[in-house]
Protein backbone atom coordinates (compact mmCIF):
# COMPACT_ATOMS: atom_id res chain seq x y z
CA UNK A 1 0.00 0.00 0.00
CA UNK A 2 1.03 3.66 -0.57
CA UNK A 3 1.72 6.05 1.78
CA UNK A 4 0.73 9.89 0.66
CA UNK A 5 1.83 13.05 3.07
CA UNK A 6 -0.32 16.11 2.69
CA UNK A 7 -0.12 19.51 3.91
CA UNK A 8 -3.65 20.72 4.53
CA UNK A 9 -4.46 24.88 5.63
CA UNK A 10 -4.77 24.85 9.09
CA UNK A 11 -8.34 26.19 8.93
CA UNK A 12 -9.43 23.17 7.34
CA UNK A 13 -11.09 21.28 10.02
CA UNK A 14 -10.97 17.20 9.24
CA UNK A 15 -8.89 14.40 10.48
CA UNK A 16 -7.18 11.27 8.99
CA UNK A 17 -10.45 9.30 9.67
CA UNK A 18 -12.10 11.97 7.56
CA UNK A 19 -9.68 12.16 4.68
CA UNK A 20 -9.65 8.97 4.31
CA UNK A 21 -13.40 8.92 4.04
CA UNK A 22 -13.03 11.13 1.34
CA UNK A 23 -10.62 9.76 -0.87
CA UNK A 24 -12.74 6.40 -0.47
CA UNK A 25 -15.44 7.50 -1.38
CA UNK A 26 -14.32 9.64 -4.27
CA UNK A 27 -12.08 6.82 -5.87
CA UNK A 28 -15.65 4.42 -5.27
CA UNK A 29 -17.20 6.53 -7.23
CA UNK A 30 -14.95 6.88 -10.09
CA UNK A 31 -15.13 3.29 -10.25
CA UNK A 32 -11.19 2.72 -9.21
CA UNK A 33 -12.35 1.14 -6.01
CA UNK A 34 -14.57 -1.65 -5.85
CA UNK A 35 -17.00 -1.14 -2.33
CA UNK A 36 -15.01 -3.63 -0.64
CA UNK A 37 -11.19 -1.67 -1.52
CA UNK A 38 -13.13 1.50 -0.52
CA UNK A 39 -14.02 -0.01 2.50
CA UNK A 40 -10.54 -0.97 3.36
CA UNK A 41 -9.35 2.51 3.10
CA UNK A 42 -11.77 4.12 5.00
CA UNK A 43 -11.59 1.61 7.68
CA UNK A 44 -14.61 0.61 7.86
CA UNK A 45 -17.27 -2.47 6.80
CA UNK A 46 -18.74 -2.64 4.01
CA UNK A 47 -21.80 -2.41 5.39
CA UNK A 48 -21.09 0.97 7.56
CA UNK A 49 -19.39 2.40 4.07
CA UNK A 50 -22.18 1.91 2.12
CA UNK A 51 -24.68 3.99 4.40
CA UNK A 52 -22.23 6.42 4.94
CA UNK A 53 -21.81 7.03 0.89
CA UNK A 54 -25.05 8.94 0.50
CA UNK A 55 -24.00 11.61 2.87
CA UNK A 56 -21.22 12.29 0.53
CA UNK A 57 -24.04 11.96 -2.83
CA UNK A 58 -22.29 9.19 -3.75
CA UNK A 59 -24.61 6.24 -5.35
CA UNK A 60 -23.80 2.75 -4.24
CA UNK A 61 -24.78 1.70 -7.83
CA UNK A 62 -22.24 3.51 -10.37
CA UNK A 63 -23.62 2.72 -13.24
CA UNK A 64 -23.48 5.75 -16.58
CA UNK A 65 -26.37 6.05 -18.83
CA UNK A 66 -25.46 4.15 -21.34
CA UNK A 67 -24.70 0.88 -18.77
CA UNK A 68 -28.70 1.45 -17.55
CA UNK A 69 -30.24 2.04 -20.92
CA UNK A 70 -28.61 -1.40 -21.95
CA UNK A 71 -29.90 -2.55 -18.67
CA UNK A 72 -33.32 -1.84 -18.82
CA UNK A 73 -33.54 -2.89 -22.71
CA UNK A 74 -32.20 -6.26 -21.46
CA UNK A 75 -34.89 -6.40 -18.59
Amino acid sequence: MKTISINLPDFIDLNEKEVKLLIASKLYEEGKLSIGEAAQLAELSKRAFIEILGSFDVSLFNYNAEELRNDVKNA
